[in-house]
């Protein structure tokens, strides 16, 4: 992969600090994950950096459905979640809030009877969190040395 030299040896000693750890890991009582989170515009190579990295590491790589992703995955494995907030539904927190108020604005107008909701209101909602996930992937407090 062509990158920025310096920056390329900087990803390599992390990797190999990472791949050397696992007695550290075991050690301090803490799982053996290590996560990267890239981001970018669609093009940036962020899929080949996951290859390149995988192929580095010798892991296999999962690109799946977040609940059969944490069901299926091994030890040794790279997880990609490309478009996080989409997958996560992050934004339906927000919109959810927004709506609850603009609700209690329709009733407080509407003589005090709760507002009519539209059909398909109840639509099923996202049960991991931002929160949940990233202690999955790194592991709960994970230690000092990362």
């Amino acid at each position: 992969m062509a990158m920025d030299p310096d920056k390329k040896k900087e990803i390599v000693a992390d990797l190999e600090a990472f791949r050397s750890g696992k007695d550290f890991y075991a050690k301090i009582g803490k799982p053996w994950k290590y996560g990267y989170l890239l981001s970018g515009s669609p093009g940036t190579d962020k899929s080949t950096m996951i290859a390149t990295i995988a192929n580095y590491l010798d892991y296999d790589i999962y690109d799946l459905e977040l609940t059969s992703l944490f069901i299926e995955t091994t030890g040794m494995s790279i997880i990609v979640i490309e478009d996080i907030d989409y997958s996560l539904d992050l934004t339906s927190e927000r919109k959810k809030k927004k709506d609850d108020k603009e609700d209690d604005d329709k009733e407080d107008s509407n003589d005090g009877k709760p507002p009519v909701k539209p059909p398909g209101d109840n639509e099923k909602q996202s049960k991991v969190t931002l929160s949940g996930l990233l202690n999955f992937i790194n592991g709960y407090m994970v230690g000092v040395r990362r």
